[in-house]
């Protein structure tokens, strides 16, 4: 919310109040309380009619210190609120002539006394940012609704990342952002999924504890800072502080909950019927048939919408007049060894069936007469399930139970943003307040049936819609894009962003959603599919199965998605390291080469993982560009072989078959024998690959099943000329070393593996 006309006015309508000074504070074993005045306080009698803006000092975690402004605290508390992870920490409160200290863990916040407050936040002695004079706000806008604001320092050479799935550019130095979710597609400013937290290249992050609409101004109010505020007489910001980013992550999940662990079957090609296509099961058999014909391998079949009737979205019955016998059908899908997802959304048509069920029983969001909310948008006279009623949500369950009882096997939970404000909720809830939570519910309510139904292990959903705490609940995807290269690269952007937010794994919808791919994109989109978290054809009027855009179109989804399978073990792995660390798997180049400025910026390319790097093709030319950051050794393209050095960017010329994909130097990748399957015996004829090891060192890595369980190691010790490669629990495989010449040309070292293996380097 942008409330001031330059660096000295207030905007027209508007009434600012700053908290000016500390006036009085008070201790507590875990509290520090500010007591701050509109204006300077020099005698006692300036203490009537000025108001007192208060401060709580709090920390729920080791490096985490928390800022609750208030002015009025009397307000009733209105539910809901994110649910948060705190630890029991006692921290340091320190007071001199000049300061108050507060401090957790490694973190300290200093606050000035005297006559100009300032706040600075300090890891390890290192000043983060701060809160200077004339940053802490009470506003009242031209309504005359109350808002509480902070502004906080942006340093020279500072960027400021996340806030969510945002389409628009990576880094939001410069961008106003609204925290509010909507159905916008990918080509606005608009998002589905809106996260009101931040991170910034200086190791810390910022997260405002609100489900409300919360306004950041990311140096576009003041240039030098980054402006939020929230409606109410309340805000609550924390800081988190850290050595990186990704110590930062780790911090923000363990407040607001680690990502879940996905089942290893959901890392496979998903195929979708598409949106608004005509399909039934011969239709389905077809797409399946072909894929097999094809060796194309195939883990999960969707249904979108039409699985029900239309007008009826949702009934959570099949449509009889294109699928006669579901359970029948099903089975046979799942002999040919597919798991099966169908679609849903939180909204009853009118004319379906359940309607009236969820009327009578007042399952749906009411308006303030009693009347049930509805309107025609999407389906016609549709009403909205209200989660907060335990009985609704209870009966929500219990229609999807059916469907996973005939032998589905998880749910495309589509939707979630277009929520009501004008509404009354059955527990209570601020319905402003419930716009963005709802997506939090709706997604838990689906995600904690099929842990129950599946187990926790089995889990797993293809969501749009999300906020703080739905990282737990993957996996997600980025929304309805257009069929072109623009589309493909914000597409990336948001799922760079989003994952700066402490969210797993992100998918997209392989060559666009709305409208028809041309071949071309088809076949570029399907690389960048297929080395994404997870991937997934799915379109809107148009099928997307391969051969449709001609047979090299079949040819590079085949190979892809055999790449990908082999790529397993590592995937795996990568994926246990994510659920238990908060980082993403699929990730922006700042997140591990911070040292490196010229990655600041960078949103065309991206780490899968800890060891490959991945630069998706955005043009018809096939020319690919990407920057290696600088290492010790040289990067190794995985498809060609080749050895690049670090510090510099690359232009290249790329076939279909073919895109930057670059191995670290100094890692293992661990691949597969079985390239059909994403579930097999990852530690089973496995090739260990040793790329670019530095002298000295020793690396390792460790092999999950598809449960997450520890089943094998490996262990590599570089030394002159020579590596000794220690392993258990593998069965059969090699090992290949890959060390880049002095032309540029990578030699191979390969052995058999087994328990203890020395392998010589020398020419």
């Amino acid at each position: 919310m942008k409330f001031l006309d330059g660096g000295w006015l207030v905007r027209e309508g508007y009434s600012v109040k700053y908290g000016v000074h500390v006036y009085d504070a008070q201790t507590k074993d875990d509290q520090l309380k500010l007591f701050l005045p509109y204006s300077y306080i020099a005698n006692k009698g300036a203490t009537l009619d000025g108001g007192l803006m208060t401060i709580e000092v709090t920390t729920p975690a080791t490096d985490v210190i928390g800022v609750k402004m208030y002015n009025f605290k009397g307000l009733q508390k209105k539910t809901p609120s994110i649910p948060l992870h705190p630890q029991a920490v006692v921290p340091e409160i320190g007071e001199t002539a000049d300061n108050f200290t507060f401090s957790s863990g490694d973190l300290q916040l200093t606050i000035t006394k005297g006559e100009s407050l300032t706040m600075s936040f300090n890891y390890k002695g290192k000043m983060l940012t701060s809160s200077t004079p004339r940053s802490k706000a009470y506003v009242t806008d031209p309504e005359g609704k109350a808002h509480l604001s902070e502004q906080l320092t942006i340093d020279v050479g500072e960027y400021i990342y996340g806030l969510g799935e945002r389409f628009s550019n990576f880094v939001k130095n410069g961008q106003s952002v609204d925290i509010w979710n909507e159905d916008g597609g990918t080509g606005t400013v608009q998002a589905y999924k809106n996260i009101p937290f931040y991170l910034s290249n200086k190791n810390y992050g910022v997260l405002v504890n609100s489900t409300d609409r919360s306004s950041f101004e990311v140096g576009s109010e003041k240039v030098a800072r980054v402006q939020f505020s929230v409606p109410g007489e309340e805000m609550e910001y924390f800081i988190f502080a850290g050595d990186s980013l990704k110590d930062v992550l780790g911090k923000y999940t363990d407040f607001t909950g680690k990502p879940a662990l996905p089942p290893a079957w959901s890392f496979g090609l998903w195929l979708s019927t598409s949106f608004l296509t005509n399909y039934d099961e011969e239709t389905v058999n077809s797409f399946v048939d072909g894929m097999i014909e094809r060796d194309i391998p195939l883990e999960v079949f969707h249904f979108d919408c039409l699985w029900m009737k239309e007008y009826e979205w949702c009934n959570f019955q099949w449509d009889e007049r294109t699928f006669p016998e579901p359970e029948k059908m099903l089975r046979r899908l799942k002999e040919k060894g597919l798991k099966i997802c169908v679609w849903i959304n939180p909204y009853i048509g009118q004319k379906s069936p359940l309607f009236d069920v969820c009327m009578e029983k007042g399952y749906f969001l009411k308006r303030a007469n009693g009347d049930v909310w509805q309107w025609d948008k999407w389906q016609a006279g549709m009403g909205v399930v209200d989660f907060t009623n335990p009985e609704a949500a209870a009966w929500y369950q219990e229609q999807l139970k059916g469907l996973l009882e005939m032998g589905v096997d998880c749910f495309k939970t589509d939707f979630g943003e277009r929520i009501p404000t004008d509404v009354v909720y059955y527990d209570g809830s601020d319905a402003e307040k419930m716009h963005n939570y709802y997506a939090y519910l709706y997604n838990k309510t689906v995600y904690d049936l099929l842990v129950v139904e599946r187990g926790a292990d089995e889990a797993v959903l293809f969501a749009r819609s999300a906020f703080v705490g739905s990282q737990q609940f993957p996996v997600h995807w980025g929304g309805d894009s257009t069929s072109d290269y623009p589309s493909m690269a914000e597409s990336l952007r948001a799922g760079l962003s989003f994952g700066l937010g402490g969210f797993g794994y992100w998918s997209h919808d392989i060559s666009g959603f709305e409208a028809g791919a041309s071949p071309d994109l088809y076949k570029r989109w399907t690389q960048f599919g297929l080395l994404s978290s997870h991937s997934r054809y799915h379109g809107s009027w148009e099928y997307k199965v391969p051969w449709i855009y001609g047979e090299e179109a079949v040819e590079v989804s085949r190979a892809f998605t055999k790449l990908k399978l082999s790529l397993m073990p590592y995937l795996q792995s990568q994926s246990v390291k994510t659920a238990t660390s908060g980082v993403p798997m699929m990730r922006a180049m700042i997140l591990d080469f911070a040292n490196d400025p010229a990655v600041n910026t960078l949103d065309r390319q991206y780490m899968l993982g800890d060891n490959l790097l991945v630069a998706p093709i955005f043009n018809e030319a096939g020319i690919g560009e990407f920057y290696l950051p600088t290492v010790k050794g040289a990067w190794i393209d995985y498809l060609s072989g080749k050895a690049y050095t670090g510090g510099r960017w690359y232009q290249e010329d790329y076939d279909y078959f073919h895109l930057p994909l670059l191995v670290k130097p100094n890692s293992i990748l661990v691949t597969g024998a079985d390239d059909h399957h994403a579930v097999y015996e990852y530690q089973k004829d496995a090739t260990i690959h040793i790329f670019e090891p530095t002298t000295g060192e020793t690396l390792s890595e460790v092999i999950y099943d598809k449960k997450g369980n520890e089943i094998a190691t490996v262990s590599v010790k570089a030394e002159v000329e020579k590596l000794i490669v220690e392993t258990t629990g593998f069965v059969g495989g090699k090992i290949q070393c890959h060390i880049a010449q002095v032309d540029g040309n990578v030699r191979i070292f390969e052995t058999d593996l087994s328990d203890n293996v020395e392998i010589s380097l020398a020419n």
